[in-house]
């Protein structure tokens, strides 16, 4: 099977001088592309040209976000048959593709495949991006094998069984598509531009009958967290909105409205929360989430003939994961 293994690069020759080179030499078999995605900086394309001949670069005009950059790059890779989707600041382990080339040939109704995810600077802990592959609670909140909310286990092997696990949503961070399958869906949302677009996509593929895995056998290291930090509003405001147009978008319609009357409260809870904090920025972002989710929700949920049934049948929880946190109680997967 052709494949490309695809970096979307803003700004990030630091990382790609760091970590393109391992990018390489560890993917034999498969062409290495770098999408980039509007960058400023002077040197990236002559560093690549010079450096990397071999890379083949396709250059957008602006910055389009995660979510649009992949979605206008990928459209210039349609004679492959898999890309992975590879954040520059990841490093690849040895014998890290193979395994998830094979069980796209394996399984013809495979859409979406990530390695398991370490953390680059805690190397034995699971990546908060990812960490084995994720899964969602019944209130659209979504969570991980290996992290839960911000805690990331040490990794044990006690995920590795099976090799290939069934889950509700692959990481963005490193995300191996059948092509096929990603173009089938409609690909990522571009008006996203960043977070969430991963579990909106992966939903999108189980409701069309498209499987979604984490494999324990391919290793990527992710360094994390190098576009906007854990306390950029911007951040906070892309994952407030992003999250509730993705359920408004792919939930059932009883559990969306559920979901989306619980969110708001809890949103509205925390922006008291940051205003007690003297973090009147953050309170703010989720005043505008939630303003451009009302603009928006009409096109995102009112579309007739294509609201779900019912939830995918893997890698969703019954409880809260809030609440088991709170007490301190182990979940369980149904």
């Amino acid at each position: 099977m052709r494949t490309a293994v695809a970096l979307l690069n803003f700004n990030g020759l630091h990382w790609l001088k760091k970590f393109l080179p391992t990018v390489e030499t560890r993917s034999p078999g498969a062409d290495i592309v770098v999408i980039d995605n509007g960058s400023t900086e002077p040197d990236t394309l002559n560093w690549l040209a010079s450096e990397h001949p071999k890379v083949q670069v396709i250059v957008l005009a602006q910055n389009l976000g995660y979510a649009g950059g992949y979605q206008e790059g990928l459209k210039q890779l349609s004679n492959y048959d898999l890309a992975v989707l590879m954040n520059t600041d990841i490093e690849p382990q040895m014998g890290w593709l193979e395994p998830l080339t094979d069980r796209f040939a394996q399984n013809p109704k495979l859409g979406a495949l990530q390695p398991k995810l370490r953390n680059y600077s805690k190397q034995s802990e699971f990546e908060y991006a990812g960490a084995m592959g994720g899964l969602m609670d019944q209130w659209g909140i979504p969570f991980a094998y290996g992290r839960i909310l911000g805690q990331c286990e040490e990794d044990h092997g006690q995920y590795d069984m099976p090799v290939y696990r069934p889950v509700f949503w692959a990481s963005g961070a490193c995300l191996a598509l059948r092509m096929e399958a990603f173009w089938e869906v409609g690909g990522l949302d571009g008006e996203f531009f960043a977070h969430m677009e991963e579990i909106d996509l992966c939903w999108r593929m189980h409701r069309q009958g498209w499987g979604v895995e984490a494999c324990s056998s391919s290793l990527v290291y992710h360094v994390g967290g190098g576009t906007l930090t854990a306390g950029s509003p911007r951040k906070t405001y892309l994952n407030v909105r992003n999250s509730l147009l993705t359920v408004v978008r792919n939930a059932p319609s009883a559990s969306a409205m559920r979901i989306v009357a619980f969110r708001l409260l809890a949103d509205g809870l925390a922006g008291i929360r940051y205003l007690i904090q003297g973090q009147p920025k953050q309170t703010l972002a989720i005043v505008q989430a939630h303003f451009d989710f009302y603009r928006r929700f009409s096109g995102y949920a009112l579309n007739p003939g294509k609201i779900p049934k019912s939830w995918p049948r893997v890698g969703v929880y019954s409880g809260s994961i809030l609440w088991n946190q709170l007490r301190r109680r182990p979940s369980t997967m149904e």
